[in-house]
């Protein structure tokens, strides 16, 4: 099964946003730099640039470089639209007046499938200095223009090296395991309680309904991928700033959507925060409540220097939220022995 099932609900772009389909000629072909310019409506409370901006800039990096390839060759037209973000890291913090510099390449294709990498440079336009902001690996499934619930077959890149395409099928067979391993699991909307206890799940809880107007949507009238995770992102936020008191870092239009979040598990200095959508029709009653898309978020807490700072203990109540509390705990043991085979120096 395509890996949409588990990650973001696939909706359909605007198609008259992209350029004329280029050829890929292989993984080590990028696209020219989409470059934006960070302004004060971009920031959070803390001034930084919003988590969030980041997020839609690379969804709609990754989405120009797929529809290309995916129009590479003659045939019926169509567009990549986000199946899932496998891993998103953000590595500093921009500023306003900063210009943000995404660079995407494709990594590897399947059948119905192609991987993308975006990564994010800010630059001081005074000074010529540049940081690496963000790197992420995202996956798109191409769309038929003409009817978007149909999935077409994505042409192939062409390697520069064998290893590339062995390496690219084996992130693809081991994605594949991990959704089938980690199915979503299909949580009840969060729901407030009265007077909670500070340091609880419940305490810092966080729920915001938003209408999908015409600006969050593409031509076909689906919500833009990028809003939707802009969304999870300040729920992500909420929920980190209520429990540490301190700053921190498909639906159609016509649609109330519901994005929850609370807090799962937490390390002695990073916390996992839990994000569900929720999509209900307005007017058509033929439509029931969706689950749209779920997303974890990892966030630390800083100093002003920016030093890692001890977090506030958690104190899992329920059952639910004592298992959730478990299954956090392996994931953050399994990432954290993923980071130290990586770091270890190759032979």
């Amino acid at each position: 099964s395509l890996l949409c099932e588990a990650g973001l609900e696939a909706e359909s772009l605007r198609a008259s946003s992209f350029p004329l389909p280029c050829p890929m000629l292989g993984p080590d072909v990028r696209t020219p730099s989409t470059i934006q310019i960070m302004q004060p409506d971009d920031t959070n409370i803390a001034s930084n640039v919003h988590g969030g901006t980041i997020l839609k800039m690379i969804k709609e990096a990754g989405a120009i470089i797929s529809t290309w390839q995916c129009n590479s060759q003659n045939g019926e037209r169509c567009v990549a639209t986000l199946a899932q973000v496998e891993c998103t890291n953000f590595l500093s913090s921009m500023c306003i007046g900063e210009v943000a510099h995404a660079s995407e390449e494709i990594t590897s294709t399947s059948k119905h499938l192609v991987e993308v990498q975006v990564n994010v440079l800010s630059e001081n336009i005074l000074t010529g200095a540049k940081n690496l902001t963000s790197k992420s690996t995202l996956w798109y499934v191409p769309l038929w223009l003409k009817n978007v619930d149909k999935v077409l077959e994505v042409p192939p890149v062409v390697y520069s090296r064998q290893e590339q395409e062995e390496e690219g099928w084996k992130r693809y067979e081991a994605q594949k395991l991990e959704h089938m391993e980690t199915k979503w699991r299909n949580r009840d909307i969060v729901q407030p309680v009265l007077n909670p206890e500070p340091n609880t799940v419940s305490y810092s809880q966080s729920s915001l309904i938003h209408l999908v107007g015409l600006s969050d949507c593409t031509l076909h009238g689906f919500v833009h991928g990028g809003v939707t995770m802009k969304l999870m992102d300040e729920v992500a936020g909420i929920v980190t700033a209520r429990h540490c008191k301190t700053n921190i870092v498909t639906i159609r239009k016509g649609f109330v959507i519901t994005i929850s979040g609370r807090m799962t598990f937490m390390s002695n200095k990073s916390m996992e925060i839990e994000v569900l959508v929720d999509a209900d029709p307005v007017v058509d009653s033929s439509q029931k409540r969706n689950r749209v898309a779920g997303a974890f978020f990892t966030y630390l807490l800083l100093s002003q220097e920016g030093r890692s700072l001890p977090v506030p203990q958690l104190v899992p109540e329920t059952e639910d939220e004592k298992k959730c509390f478990e299954e956090g705990k392996g994931q953050y043991l399994q990432m954290k022995a993923k980071r130290q085979v990586h770091a270890e120096p190759q032979p």
